[in-house]
C-alpha cells in the first residue's frame, strides 16, 4: 500500500540520519529520505512525539547487542507515538489511531511500524506521555523489579532524571517512601511534587550518606535501590539495605566502578540484577494487555506529572540532541509535529 499524498508528504521526508558510527553531537544529520510506504501486516504513522532518550545515543554509538545494531545509513530514534495514516494487509486498526511504539528510525516525518510493536493508546491521549510511554512501561517495571511494599523506604539514584521522578509518583501511589538522590537539587522542580518522601543533594552532603539514610528512615534503612548510575555511591547505598534488599541497575551514566565485599550481600542476603527495558528485543505480548491498560490509565490522570524539557521540531534537532546529551536532568525533550503538544 503506497504512502498516501500531501503537501509535507511526497515522495521525499525529512528524518535525523547517520552514516557513521560515533557521538551523536558528531555524526547526526538531517536529511530528505525516500518516503515509507507500509507493507502487509505494517501501519505507516505520522510521527506526532519522539522522545530523545539515553539508549537513544547508545544506539547511535553502536553499543548495544545484536539485533540492536544500527544498519547504516540509519534513520535514529527507537520511541515515540504517532497517528496512523496508512495501513498495510491485514491491519485492523484503523488510520487515524493513536499508538505508542518502541521500534527503529523514529526520528523522522513518517515511520513504518509492523503491527505487534504497537501499543493502541486513547484519542485524546496527551502526547507527552505518549512520546514516552516505554518510560512510563520502564518506570512501571523497575518499581515491580524492587519488590518494596508498603511503609517500606526505596532509593533512587539521577531523582532528577525522567524514569525516576515516574517511579516515585508510582510508589507513593503504593505507600512506598522514597528517597531521590540528586547531583545537584533543581531550583524550578521540587521532587516531592513528583513523589519523593525525601531529598539528597550530593553536592551539599556533609556527613555519610549511610548514617543520612539511618537517620531518616528510624533506622529501618533501606529496603530497595534503583540505580542508573554507578560508582562508589551505589556501593554505599548497598551497605545501607535491609536485610534482602535488591539492587535493581537498569543504566550505566557513571563512568566510576563500585566496590563491595562479598559480606556486604551475603550478610544481608543482598539481591542485585538488571533490568533492560521490556521491549527491547521482542514486540509487546497479548498477555501483557491488562498490564499497559494499568500503565495508561494511571499516567493519563492529570495529577501524574511529566518533565519535559522542551519541544523540536526536526530542524532543531542539533540543540535538542545537546541539551538531551548534556543536560538530561532539565527533563525530557521530544521532536514534535509542527504546532507541537502545549
Amino acid at each position: 500500500m503506497s504512502a498516501p499524498a500531501g503537501p509535507k508528504f511526497n515522495g521525499t521526508m525529512k528524518a535525523i540520519v547517520f552514516d557513521r558510527i560515533g557521538s551523536p553531537l558528531d555524526v547526526l544529520r538531517l536529511r530528505d529520505v525516500p518516503a515509507p510506504s507500509a507493507g502487509p501486516g505494517q501501519v505507516l504513522v505520522q510521527v506526532r512525539s519522539a522522545s530523545i532518550n539515553p539508549g537513544d545515543f547508545l544506539f547511535i554509538q553502536s553499543l548495544y547487542p545484536d539485533p540492536k545494531k544500527p544498519r547504516l545509513p540509519q534513520i535514529a530514534g527507537q520511541h515515540g507515538a504517532g497517528t496512523i495514516v496508512a495501513a498495510g494487509d491485514g491491519v485492523s486498526l484503523a488510520p487515524g489511531s493513536l499508538v505508542a511504539f518502541s521500534y527503529q528510525n523514529v526520528w523522522a516525518e513518517h515511520t513504518v511500524v509492523p503491527v505487534e510493536w504497537l501499543i493502541p493508546l486513547p484519542a485524546e491521549y496527551p502526547l507527552e506521555k505518549a512520546g514516552q510511554f516505554m518510560n512510563l512501561i520502564t518506570a512501571w517495571d523497575l518499581l515491580e523489579e524492587a519488590k518494596v511494599a508498603p511503609g517500606q523506604w526505596l532509593a533512587l539514584t539521577a531523582g532528577n532524571s525522567t524514569v525516576a521522578t515516574m517511579v516515585a509518583q508510582m510508589a507513593r501511589r503504593r505507600g512506598i517512601h522514597v528517597v531521590s538522590i540528586v547531583r545537584r537539587t533543581q531550583p524550578e522542580v521540587d521532587l516531592k511534587d513528583f513523589g519523593a518522601s525525601a531529598v539528597i543533594d550530593l553536592s551539599e552532603q556533609r556527613d555519610p550518606i549511610g548514617e543520612q539514610l539511618a537517620e531518616l528512615t528510624r533506622g529501618q534503612g533501606l529496603s530497595a535501590i534503583i540505580d542508573p548510575v554507578g560508582g562508589p555511591l551505589v556501593g554505599d547505598l548497598v551497605r545501607a539495605l535491609a536485610w534482602a534488599g535488591r539492587l535493581v541497575i537498569y543504566g550505566g551514566y557513571g563512568n566510576d566502578r563500585f566496590a563491595l565485599h562479598n559480606f556486604d550481600i551475603l550478610m544481608k542476603d543482598v539481591r542485585i540484577g538488571a533490568y533492560v527495558y521490556r521491549y527491547f528485543f521482542d514486540p509487546p505480548k497479548k498477555s501483557d494487555s491488562t498490564v499497559l491498560e494499568a500503565i495508561t490509565e494511571l499516567a493519563q490522570s492529570p495529577d501524574f506529572r511529566v518533565r519535559v524539557g522542551g519541544t523540536h521540531p526536526l530542524e532543531d534537532f542539533e540543540r535538542a540532541v545537546r541539551e538531551s546529551w548534556e543536560r538530561p536532568e532539565q527533563g525530557k525533550r521530544f521532536f514534535v509535529a509542527e504546532g507541537g503538544y502545549r
